[in-house]
């Protein structure tokens, strides 16, 4: 696979892994039945008539499967984070997905650079956020990863 073209993929599977990520927190449809529904009826779909880029299937798998096995560790890693008076329930669903999916790369997917994962979910965030939020995420992600990473 092309790099550019297994950037556009693993980019697709971040976008789709935040988006099952909300989808199981709202709905608590087990990871196996929502794995399913996105392979069959999300990932590579067209959107608005726009053709979304195919996602990397084994990348949206690792992001989903393992944010939710490692989700309490991840919490507290963001929740210590956060300005004082401020719990990880406060924050919109979307953006606990963006903070979760983000840290868990963070931890468990040395292979990939502390810059991409960053600049990747500020991407998602874009998607979903205007500049205050989009900022938020940047320095959260940058503190944990200046502990994840080393």
């Amino acid at each position: 696979m092309a790099a550019s073209t297994r950037s556009r993929s693993r980019s697709a599977a971040r976008l789709a892994a935040v988006q099952a990520l909300y989808q199981l927190e709202m709905e608590r449809t087990p990871v196996p039945q929502l794995l399913h529904e996105f392979h069959q009826h999300r990932i590579g779909m067209a959107v608005d008539g726009t053709e979304l880029a195919d996602a990397e299937v084994d990348f949206f798998d690792d992001l989903v499967k393992g944010t939710d096995a490692r989700r309490l560790e991840i919490d507290r890693l963001v929740s210590d984070r956060l300005a004082e008076g401020w719990k990880l329930e406060r924050l919109d669903r979307p953006m606990r997905a963006i903070l979760r999916a983000g840290t868990y790369e963070l931890l468990a997917r040395a292979d990939v650079p502390v810059g991409t994962v960053i600049s990747e979910y500020l991407d998602v965030a874009h998607a979903f956020y205007d500049k205050k939020e989009v900022a938020f995420v940047n320095g959260l992600l940058d503190t944990i990863a200046k502990s994840a990473r080393s």
